[in-house]
């Protein structure tokens, strides 16, 4: 049994497959890089890598794609459900950790931390009276998208005295509300009202460049927004014209539409506006749990089982699991 890794998983996952495969670490984030290593690949471990349709087709041998996390716009689903292959993920294993995160730059935000701790180190005392920190307790939170993480989150905001409000349209109302959620079927409705939103759907053709112009002109000038979940859900340009413009108050970002950013791209120039890496998932904690979940379901499904936590269940249709 041969895995692959585009890069290596922490030491957890990998004294899993110890004694039970042979292991390619690559180190180098496109499998096309070292197709003769993926001729007779059993497993493909993709971390902040990519995998196209033509790796997957030149991998005679690939039985099933890892994909430590939950999004997986980075990997060719499609084309690996036309071969029977299982893109594995691992929802809920990071879930906390991206939860956390997304309520750390809310707080962030609401306190003005990022700027006035810039503005101190530079003899702007009287930043203190800027005017813009204001108390989390009691505000409205928004939530696009009601999976695992958006329901972490919002735990974690009522705990603190947020009310909440969500748009998911694979929830009905009643599942919503049972969550403590006031139900908007239009998330541009929602966007009105909510002194917060915070973004948690993963980055689909639906979804690309949802929040754009329009929809930034509905939230109220005092609102923030937050998006720990992927770059290109909201459009970078129109984010850049509603902060430099005061049309809303601030934003966190921990997902970019190119990764990295560029040092001289707008993004990372626009004001009021926290950053982070694309680290929300990055916890010690969290990197064990992807790792130890993905390897976990790679095994499995290499030894024929049905590993039900797969981006497109449709997989097991294919003749190669009648």
């Amino acid at each position: 049994m041969k895995f692959v890794m585009s890069q290596a998983i922490c030491p957890e996952g990998m004294a899993m497959l110890e004694g039970k495969a042979d292991i390619y670490v690559a180190d180098k984030p496109d499998p096309n890089d070292y197709l003769d290593e993926m001729k007779d690949a059993d497993a493909l471990i993709v971390r902040i890598a990519s995998c196209d349709g033509h790796v997957i087709e030149n991998s005679p041998n690939l039985k099933v794609i890892g994909r430590t996390g939950v999004g997986y716009d980075s990997v060719d689903v499609k084309k690996a459900t036309e071969l029977g292959i299982p893109v594995v993920i691992t929802p809920g294993a990071n879930s906390r950790s991206v939860a956390e995160h997304t309520v750390a730059m809310m707080f962030a935000l609401s306190k003005n931390l990022y700027e006035g701790q810039k503005e101190l180190v530079q003899g702007n005392w009287e930043i203190r009276g800027a005017g813009k920190a204001f108390e989390l307790k009691g505000k409205t939170v928004g939530f696009i998208g009601l999976g695992a993480i958006g329901r972490e989150t919002l735990s974690i905001c009522r705990g603190i005295g947020m009310k909440a409000a969500a748009y998911d349209p694979f929830l009905s109302k009643e599942k919503i509300e049972a969550e403590g959620a006031e139900y908007f079927e239009d998330f541009r409705d929602m966007l009105k009202v909510c002194d917060v939103i915070s973004v948690h759907v993963p980055l689909t053709e639906e979804t690309r460049g949802m929040i754009g112009p329009k929809e930034l002109g509905l939230m109220k000038k005092s609102a923030l927004i937050i998006n720990c979940s992927r770059g290109g859900i909201i459009d970078e340009d129109a984010l850049i014209d509603a902060l430099n413009n005061d049309i809303i108050a601030g934003a966190g970002l921990d997902v970019f539409v190119k990764e990295p950013p560029k040092p001289e791209d707008k993004i990372l120039k626009a004001k009021n506006l926290i950053l982070s890496p694309h680290s929300a998932a990055q916890t010690r904690e969290a990197v064990i749990n992807m790792a130890t979940l993905c390897v976990q379901g790679c095994l499995a499904v290499i030894n024929g089982e049905k590993w039900p936590y797969v981006a497109d269940p449709k997989v097991y249709e294919h003749e190669k699991w009648k």
